[in-house]
């Protein structure tokens, strides 16, 4: 219990003393009987040890039978079973016994799995996108040859450029992303104190065993798990374990974990547990139980690629049936058109795009102090609608405060008196968090010793549960006074003078009050010395006032917390704390305080209550109280379910698992090392004002991301459905490598969207994949009928010619004339690039600027399109230049084009966009959230460093749920990262249990 805990608030079942006798007053006269105090103090109370749950005989010594739940908790049996079972007795083991159980249970480390640089850049070509154009290099490659003709290499050679490329950046993209696994190595000490053979030495942590006896002191790293044999005045820092803001009392018997600091005092440990038989290690045997979902961004992707597929295959196969059954096309021909839908219609620099736009945005969000160590978070940040908040250390500051505008006067001492006296019995140096917000109340910390002599001080014990100062005033002639501070109900038991009802009544009124409110109560007392000498009895303690402690919200919460419900997000506290100092701070913030206790999420709402289930419960809560790791973990689970997408901050390894399996985990400024290890973003400042510009930011990407995804679909469209259709009425071949050309112009021009000037959505994001289909579908029909147009008026009249002077292409026989090729490239490259400038824009495309960078690339990919349409007579792809005339006619053919593609934009608007919105609307009022099905709602994955449209599982996480103890647990980089998660979740299980008390 944290010693804020141990001096505040009141307890329902602790009793205590009615008035002691006053000092002085004479003998023994009987002593009315007046009621009981109850004073509730916020602690609870201990289990007790407990004993195998099997014959001991029959347990034997391998990790396997020691960490068995089900035969014995180790953690929690009484301590003669504990050296029986480790077969070792308090003088520790000899070096052949730890050398032999070494063996047994491997060293106090975690190894991770060196991982295959060239598998791993190759595991980026394995997606079905990726799939589809090796294919089309295989078929390049190895079937176009024949009839007299190599291979396509031309066609083999760009394609499989394309495809480096972006597997390139992804691999640098995961090579880069930020590795939690050498900061939580760390947290193992790289040195441990050992008795061996019964003599104490220093050794190499890695190479403890359980069975050692380990020593360690304040400012030291507990080495492993192990229960304590000898406890003097020890408290534990556990806040990487439980993210409590006090450390915690152990005496004899309580468990350290392997990670925690020692705050205070001297302690040796038994060890019970190492490597991956810590609650650090269990992590492991848990990663990658998640790894077969499919992440939000990734999900999104592979369904757009699968509309591309599905479109490609459609058109594929008509061309099979049609140009070799129909037109009886030669092998070789009907290749090269098969080849031209291929490459086209895939929109391989998808993936490539997309991380670009990412990584431009994750530098964008690093100038807010915001690091992203999952790209694809950034996306789903946009579409986050509730952000579960950790309150201490993220709403709070995780820093105690005495609040002087609530403290209580019951004596001639006014506020600043009765903070003075209680800095007077607080120590000022080596402080625990009590002292230190005590003597913060002072104006200067010095005063605390000013003018006084200090003669004794008694610091806080678990036996007392008070300080107490014996000083020399010399502002009073030199009087020797004392003062104490402590537990309400210890302090007024103390008290024998000037004590009455009334005022025992007022005392108890304000400390409920404390407690209704969540502020921990601390009373103060002073009483003169009667003589001399430091140890000279007193005149009976005095009541002279009570303080309240509290963390205080941060300064900049109340206004974040209204930024984030202004855009749309509604922010829920999720916290360890109790349930009164959770709405206390919830009103506080102006986030409300219809909140429940965690025992809810597993008993339910109470029947006859306005909830009927727990989901509708969750969401209507403003925040849940007194959680562990695995309720919080429970709550993101149960929004993620309802189909909403969860944002989760936190900075202790109690949030890790939440953040781990929230959509966005966000580890604010100071987190430990296990919660920026679970996290997707990262803060670098204090206070959650950064998500704000994150959530903004976020929606510019998204923004983005959407444009281009209707870009995509509809060039795809347009490409599969204008040349199948070219080929289908004219016999026409379009050169396959002129499709790349395309392709290498386009994708190079779309990469500037990742800095274009986009206007942020006010409400949470979301992919609404049929609008997106629908307008990729009727821009590409409508740039299929610009091209398909373009050549019927070049075949079947002499309107350019006569009207032009131009010369004439795919006339009669030569309908595959190489420069009517060069037109037709020249017209669907320029006209595929304006396109961009009509989906970025939600109005008329001329009235929503575009980025400067934007316009440079597509000036300089026309310009590079027309010079090769001017100059490139490539033999190898059967173009030829054409005069300045005809590139002048595709010029002004596209332009007219172009301005009707605003007016197809408002017209998918007005018609199937609107009837898909309304389509959509009416079924989420027939069947709401709760009763949405799993398969539809969009999930993320437990893994956070996935290249997009793949999901590479590690079969090693699966691997791991089956050890029962004992073996090595070998992972690699990208899992372990994880580990912390479950860490803390079984951290947490284990103090709820059986925590230590003092």
């Amino acid at each position: 219990m944290s010693e804020n805990e141990k001096v505040g608030g009141l307890d329902p079942e602790r009793k205590v003393a009615g008035d002691a006798p006053i000092a002085g007053a004479g003998a023994v006269a009987p002593v009315e009987e007046r009621k009981k105090r109850e004073y509730k103090d916020m602690e609870e109370k201990p289990t007790g040890d407990q004993h195998a749950r099997v014959d001991m005989k029959t347990i034997q010594f391998t990790a396997t039978d020691l960490y068995d739940k089900d035969k014995v908790d180790i953690e929690h049996v009484v301590m003669e079973e504990v050296f029986q079972l480790l077969q070792c007795t308090d003088e520790g083991l000899t070096d052949a016994e730890a050398t032999n159980r070494i063996g047994i249970f491997g060293p106090n480390k975690l190894e991770e799995k060196k991982e295959n640089v060239l598998l791993q850049f190759l595991s980026f070509m394995w997606n079905p996108l990726s799939w589809v154009m090796e294919g089309a290099a295989l078929v390049a490659i190895a079937l176009a040859n024949g009839e007299g003709e190599p291979p396509d290499w031309y066609d083999f050679v760009g394609i499989v450029l394309l495809l480096l490329v972006n597997s390139t950046i992804g691999f640098v993209e995961e090579r880069n992303a930020g590795n939690a696994v050498k900061a939580l190595m760390e947290s193992l000490a790289p040195k441990a104190r050992v008795k061996r053979g019964g003599a104490w030495r220093e050794i190499e942590s890695s190479e403890l065993v359980p069975g050692d006896v380990v020593a360690f002191k304040h400012g030291d790293i507990c080495p492993a798990d192990c229960r304590l044999v000898d406890a003097v005045d020890v408290s534990m820092d556990q806040a990487a374990l439980t993210g409590e803001s006090l450390p915690q009392g152990k005496k004899l018997g309580d468990e350290c974990f392997s990670g925690s600091t020692c705050k205070q005092g001297e302690a040796e440990g038994l060890v019970i547990s190492t490597g991956p038989n810590t609650f650090f290690g269990r992590a492991a045997t848990l990663v990658g139980q998640d790894n077969d979902q499919t992440g939000h961004l990734q999900m999104v992707l592979a369904q757009i690629g699968s509309f591309c597929l599905v479109s490609i295959g459609t058109f594929v196969l008509l061309e099979i049936l049609v140009l070799y059954a129909d037109y009886r096309y030669s092998y070789r021909r009907g290749l090269n058109n098969i080849l031209v839908l291929l490459i086209g219609g895939i929109p391989i620099a998808m993936p490539t795009v997309l991380s670009v736009t990412l990584a431009v945005g994750a530098q964008q969000l690093a100038k807010h102090k915001a690091i992203v160590t999952r790209i694809t978070a950034i996306e789903e940040l946009a579409g986050v609608t509730i952000l579960c908040s950790d309150k201490t250390g993220t709403l709070t500051t995780n820093k105690l405060t005495i609040d002087k505008e609530n403290v209580k006067c019951y004596s001639k001492w006014d506020v600043e008196g009765v903070c003075l006296l209680a800095a007077y019995a607080s120590r000022v140096e080596n402080q625990d968090a009590i002292d230190g917000c005590v003597v913060g109340t002072l104006s200067d910390p010095k005063l605390a010793r000013a003018g006084i002599d200090l003669l004794d001080f008694k610091p806080f014990n678990p036996v007392d549960k008070r300080t107490e100062i014996t000083y020399r005033d010399h502002a009073d002639g030199g009087k020797l006074k004392r003062a104490t501070k402590g537990m309400t109900g210890i302090i007024i038991d103390l008290c024998s003078r000037d004590k009455s009802s009334e005022m025992e009544d007022q005392l108890e009124h304000d400390v409920e009050e404390f407690a209704r409110r969540g502020l921990r109560a601390l009373a103060v007392a002073h009483e003169d010395v009667m003589g001399d000498e430091k140890d000279s009895q007193g005149n009976g303690f005095e009541l002279v006032g009570l303080l309240s402690i509290f963390d205080p919200p941060r300064s900049d919460t109340k206004q974040t917390i209204d930024d984030a419900m202004a855009l749309g997000v509604k922010v829920k506290m999720v916290t360890g704390d109790q349930l009164a100092i959770a709405k206390e701070t919830g009103r506080r913030l102006g986030l409300g305080d219809h909140m429940y206790p965690a025992k809810v999420l597993k008993e339910g709402p109470p029947p006859g209550g306005k909830h009927l289930t727990l989901d509708e419960m969750i969401m209507d809560a403003d925040g849940f109280a007194g959680v562990f790791p695995e309720h919080k973990f429970e709550i993101v689970k149960r929004i993620q379910g309802l189909g909403h997408l969860c944002a989760m901050t936190g900075d202790g390894a109690n949030d890790a698992p939440a953040l781990s399996r929230a959509n966005v985990g966000i580890a604010v400024e100071g987190a430990t090392d296990a919660a920026r290890g679970a996290a997707d973003i990262v803060l670098t400042e204090p206070g959650l004002s950064t998500i704000v510009h994150a959530i903004h930011g976020s929606r510019v990407i998204f923004q983005r991301m959407r444009n281009y995804a209707v870009y995509a679909c509809a060039v795809t469209i347009r490409i599969v459905v204008c040349f199948a259709i070219m080929a289908f009425v004219w016999e026409f071949d379009f050169p396959a490598f002129m499709v790349l050309i395309i392709a290498v112009l386009n994708d190079g021009t779309i990469m500037t969207l990742s800095v274009d000037r986009v206007l942020p959505s006010s409400t949470p994001d979301s992919w609404d994949l049929a609008e997106v289909f629908a307008y990729g579908i009727g821009y590409g029909i409508y740039l299929t009928a610009s091209t398909v147009a373009l050549f019927a008026v070049m075949r079947h009249t002499d309107f350019f010619e006569r009207r032009f002077g131009v010369e004439p292409l795919a006339k009669g026989d030569d309908v595959n004339d190489w420069g009517g090729h060069m037109v037709i490239y020249l017209q669907v490259a320029i006209i595929s690039q304006a396109l961009i400038f009509v989906t970025r824009s939600h109005g008329p495309s001329w009235t929503e600027r575009p980025s400067t960078a934007l316009m440079v690339a597509f000036c300089i990919a026309q310009l590079i399109s027309s010079i090769i349409a001017a100059y490139g007579n490539w033999w190898f792809t059967w173009v030829r230049a054409i005069s300045g005339g005809w590139i002048g006619i595709v010029w002004v053919w596209n332009i007219i084009w172009y301005f009707p593609l605003d007016l197809v934009k408002f017209a998918l608007k007005a018609t199937i966009i609107k009837y898909l919105q309304k389509r959509k609307a009416s079924k989420a009022a027939a069947a709401p959230a709760l009763d949405a099905s799993p398969e539809s709602r969009l999930q993320r994955t437990a893994s956070r460093h996935e290249s997009m449209y793949s999901n590479r599982t590690s079969f090693l996480g699966r691997a791991a749920n089956r050890l029962k103890g004992g073996a090595k647990v070998s992972m690699s980089k990208n899992e372990l990262s994880r580990f912390s998660s479950i860490q803390a979740q079984q951290s947490g299980a284990a103090l709820q249990r059986a925590s230590s008390r003092v």
